[in-house]
């Protein structure tokens, strides 16, 4: 971590003069690849990389012409010192102006970064204790045992009648909140499955010190499959998969251990049950590979997902609405709804995954793989690229009407990479975020990171080295090259969030958050209403406070792609 960068340094650079106002990746630089700080509001003309001691200039380099924002009146200029392959710890100086945050060059920069922002899962597994030897200072009793959930009036079935107790057990908290939601666990589990599926090499030999670790079974897939488990528990015996398992209402600020309203399941969705079929396909041909490990498990999950198609097959369009739910049924659930209105992208996602895994070209023929509308990075509520990447990645074995349809594929993803990258040299931060407003919004922080998997992917396809530097460019966005001048990786960089909207960090009592958490960043909808903000920029609207719910929460689809676009470029930068 950056810590001891920081602190070996900040003492000298105090002496002089921090000056915020240059933004660059707190954490540091490949030796080899490109390195770019963006100095705000500063008319300045030339920059100096130093020591972090201060003590030598080992590059002298001139600063670009002024750049306006493309959502302000504020200026930019570019320091680009590229040309610096030295291992070290450097500052950035511009004279008048000041001192940058310490940074390093060293191969293997984002090791921690990667490892940090996938062990975050660990922290949030409910049904356990978090034993100090796993978890440091952020040790946690046990809570959640989820052994008595109860079926809620929306989600009777002829065997499971209101208030019947089912064992639920397992899984991680959503978000802010100790709340379990199969929507939002469908991507992440995809990510982190496609993840694994693109660097399993680089999977086998990391070691994240959680329980499992030192076992033949990759840490990731050991922690990928906590959630799993829970998974499983939630599909009903007809196939069809319930929404969430949720309080009424949302706990207070309280540690997990002292959480212990009532749960529920609510209402089977069909946006639940694709999710759930496109996951449980994905780890039935990832888990095959471990018969002697997990004996049954991919069968489990193959017919778990088969069963779940069928059932969405048969309720194509079961819609979870929460508010008309609650006309109807009590309790009244305000929990996160994630509710969607279009399932053609979830149908896509399950279709890919299903036909890779079982080679049945069924469940390819009657789906439009390539419907026309444009491409959009991944959510919770738009999976379709999931599906996509799965089937790049398995080109080579796609048969008929699969194999004819690939070109058109890898050219449209090709394509969006070169939409989200276009004009990038003249944007302000010289980033692939921020290209409109739109990239701004709730969970920016996960915009930035999947619009780097789409160059990731990308650059696999096609080994047009461009695509990896584009990659890179949002991975310094979020670790301080941005409009707010964070880094949004909690303990990675000088400037991190430390009043994350997260009910472990508030209630813990220790005063630096969990480590390895990705705050939401840059969203100027401000619909929390907290009090504190400065502005209403577009790129520069964040707030570090725990009512910030809208800037500054964290959740489990936005770590996976940190974990992702951090491993990949880790992976693929040494090529």
């Amino acid at each position: 971590m950056s810590f001891c960068l920081y602190t070996a340094s900040i003492c000298a650079i105090n002496a002089q003069k921090l000056a915020e106002n240059i933004r660059l990746n707190q954490v540091g630089f490949y030796p080899t690849a490109s390195k770019i700080a963006v100095v705000v509001n500063a008319n300045a003309e030339t920059f100096l990389v130093k020591t972090a001691d201060l003590k030598n200039t080992v590059l002298t380099g001139k600063l670009s012409d002024q750049r306006k924002s493309e959502f302000s009146e504020k200026r930019t200029q570019i320091a680009d010192f590229s040309s610096l392959q030295k291992e070290g710890k450097y500052v950035i100086e511009v004279p008048s102006i000041g001192i940058s945050y310490p940074f390093e060059i060293q191969d293997e920069v984002h090791k921690n970064v990667a490892k940090a922002s996938l062990k975050a899962f660990y922290f949030q597994r409910a049904s356990t204790k978090i034993p100090e030897k796993y978890a440091g200072k952020w040790a946690r009793p046990f809570a959640h045992p989820d052994t008595k959930i109860l079926i809620h009036p929306s989600a009777v079935s002829d065997k499971r009648p209101a208030g019947k107790v089912i064992s639920s057990p397992k899984g991680w908290y959503d978000a802010g909140d100790y709340n379990k939601y199969i929507v939002n666990s469908g991507i992440t589990m995809g990510t982190l499955f496609s993840m694994y599926e693109d660097f399993p090499a680089y999977f086998q030999q990391q070691n994240l010190n959680i329980p499992e670790s030192n076992n033949a079974v990759p840490d990731v897939l050991e922690e990928a499959l906590w959630n799993l488990q829970w998974m499983l528990t939630m599909q009903d015996s007809d196939g069809g998969v319930y929404h969430k398992l949720t309080n009424a209402n949302f706990d207070r600020m309280l540690m997990p251990n002292h959480a212990k309203k009532t749960r529920y399941v609510v209402q089977k969705s069909t946006a639940a049950t694709l999710d759930f079929a496109a996951v449980m396909a994905q780890a039935a041909r990832i888990f095959r590979k471990f018969p002697k490990e997990f004996p049954a498990l991919a069968d489990s999950c193959l017919s778990a997902s088969v069963r779940a198609w069928d059932w969405a097959s048969k309720n194509p369009a079961v819609k979870y609405e929460q508010n008309k739910m609650n006309e109807q049924f009590l309790p009244k659930i305000t929990t996160g709804a994630y509710g969607d209105n279009t399932l053609s992208d979830e149908f896509i996602w399950a279709a890919a995954e299903l036909y890779i895994t079982t080679k049945d070209e069924k469940y390819y023929q009657n789906i439009d793989f390539l419907p026309v509308q444009k491409m959009s990075v991944p959510s919770w509520n738009q999976v379709r690229l999931l599906g996509y990447y799965s089937l790049a990645r398995f080109h080579n074995q796609l048969t008929g009407k699969a194999k004819e349809d690939f070109p058109t594929l890898k050219s449209n993803l090709v394509a969006f990479a070169d939409t989200l990258s276009s004009g990038i040299e003249k944007r302000s931060f010289q980033t692939v975020m921020g290209k409109t407003a739109k990239d701004f919004v709730w969970g920016s922080t996960a915009v930035a990171a999947n619009q780097g998997i789409v160059m990731i992917q990308a650059y696999q396809l096609t080994k047009d080295r461009k695509y990896l530097d584009l990659a890179l460019t949002n991975l310094d966005y979020i670790l301080g090259r941005n409009g707010a001048g964070y880094s949004f990786l909690t303990a990675f960089g000088s400037k991190t969030p430390m009043h994350l909207h997260h009910r472990l960090a508030i209630a813990d009592g220790i005063d630096e958050p969990l480590p390895g958490f990705l705050s939401g960043g840059i969203n100027a909808g401000q619909q929390d209403k907290c009090e504190g903000y400065t502005t209403k920029v577009a790129d520069e609207c964040y707030l570090d406070a725990e009512c910030s719910y809208s800037t500054n929460e964290i959740a489990i689809n936005w770590n996976a792609p940190m974990a992702y676009l951090a491993s990949a470029i880790e992976v693929l930068i040494k090529k």
